[in-house]
């Protein structure tokens, strides 16, 4: 005797693979719900991958929130630190000053390259808590004396710089100054700032590899004239960065109105609502390849019905109940979507693990890159397996499946014996 119920052990007999064009079309459903299932795993799971890792590293390099003057230059800042600091989810806050400049290379032999990152001057002491910068030196050292400059991997790469260079560095205010003499014909010579490379920085995040160099507080203080007590203003470091609005909030009560903040989303609001919007619509967009299989389950299934139509009026002249009859036929479908969710699964989690070597592949075989820094700001794929995902995933796929049998069971459970044997 078998321990399976007889409905459930008529549904696998009835299932085992014949060379007929219902056991083609059962397969054909299986297929298309386990690559509906897998695709669905993959594309979800690296949406919610690049999310992550832009949040870790924009979270790593960039502060959770910017405190500046409303009116133009911060002043005084350290007494503004202090009050920042008083605040028990502050971890960490330090002074900056940013904007952009044009750098020319000097290299021993060769032609000088140009180009115009953002500079942002920084308190070396201060700055690794509230940033990963510090820990980020990949080449040379963390030293901001003097005239000594840090860059970012891909700056170095794409410009052939290397520690101990010299950079030649003209501010806003130095061109500006250099152009109002030619303007006026004064025969004076307006000299850059010259820095001496110390380090380069890999903080994991093309945008900033490519675009940021780094300076000490008082270089920055002195390429845009802010004086010694003047800076851009404070980035703050807090314990949850999901708390920045709250803490807003606290700052704002004891700051004043007169200081401005801007939390980590404010600063980054594009990357974030794309890749959220983008990640809703290829659920649904996708989800419809199992709306695809889910037919082809009816199909098979109906067709399976009129074939049966013989064995159902036997089943039923013998004492079988109409319920018996509907979950026999309804328990195909429930088999089907375990084997397609099932293999789904195990398919995507496959993918997923071995995703980079794929990319690499493709890069290989399509000449090209297909995951562009300068586009996406990774090295990598990225992937973050959430449970709650694949539980939705997983579940709406094999409900589908098992709603697409429900009405050819419905239909099978009230055949009546006569009319059934009958149609024989």
């Amino acid at each position: 005797m078998s321990p399976l119920p007889f409905e459930a052990f008529l549904a696998l007999r009835y299932l085992r693979p014949r060379r007929t064009l219902v056991s083609v079309i059962t397969l054909i459903s299986v297929a298309g719900v386990t690559l509906g299932v897998g695709v669905l795993i993959i594309v979800i799971s690296v949406m919610s991958g690049f999310d992550q890792e832009w949040r870790d590293r924009i979270l790593g390099f960039s502060a959770h929130l910017k405190v500046g003057d409303r009116h133009g230059l911060l002043e005084h800042y350290e007494s503004v630190r202090d009050t920042v600091l008083k605040n028990p989810e502050v971890l960490g806050a330090a002074p900056f000053t940013s904007g952009q400049v044009m750098i020319k290379t000097q290299p021993a032999s060769g032609d000088s390259y140009a180009f115009a990152p953002i500079v942002r001057g920084v308190d070396p002491e201060l700055e690794g808590s509230v940033s990963v910068l510090p820990k980020s030196i990949v080449q040379g050292q963390w030293d901001l004396d003097g005239q000594s400059i840090i860059i970012g991997t891909d700056i170095a790469r794409n410009y052939d710089i290397h520690v101990d260079d010299h950079l030649l560095m003209y501010s806003p205010e130095t061109l500006n100054r250099f152009e109002k003499g030619a303007r006026e014909g004064r025969d004076e010579k307006t000299l850059p700032f010259e820095y001496t490379v110390r380090g380069v920085f890999d903080v994991g995040f093309g945008e900033y590899n490519s675009a940021i160099v780094v300076v000490s507080l008082e270089s920055g203080q002195q390429l845009y004239s802010l004086g010694n007590d003047r800076v851009h203003g404070l980035q703050v470091m807090i314990k949850d960065p999901f708390k920045a609005n709250e803490v807003r909030n606290e700052l704002k009560k004891s700051l004043g109105d007169r200081y401005g903040m801007m939390t980590w989303r404010e600063e980054n609001p594009d990357k974030f609502n794309a890749l959220a919007v983008e990640k809703s619509m290829m659920f649904y967009i996708l989800f419809f390849i199992m709306i695809v299989a889910a037919f082809g389950i009816v199909n098979s299934q109906i067709t399976f019905v009129v074939q049966k139509t013989r064995e159902i009026g036997i089943l039923k002249a013998i004492g079988a109940t109409s319920g018996q009859v509907l979950w026999l036929f309804l328990s195909q479908s429930v088999i089907v979507g375990v084997l397609g969710v099932g293999t789904g699964l195990g398919f995507g989690l496959l993918a997923l693990a071995y995703r980079n070597e794929f990319l690499h592949f493709m890069n290989n075989v399509a000449g090209f890159n297909l995951l562009p820094v300068s586009m996406y700001y990774l090295y990598e794929l990225p992937a973050k397996i959430q449970t709650g995902d694949v539980v939705l995933i997983c579940g709406t796929a094999f409900a589908a499946c098992v709603l697409a049998g429900v009405f050819p069971a419905w239909k099978a459970s009230r055949l009546q014996p006569v009319e059934a044997l009958r149609h024989d």
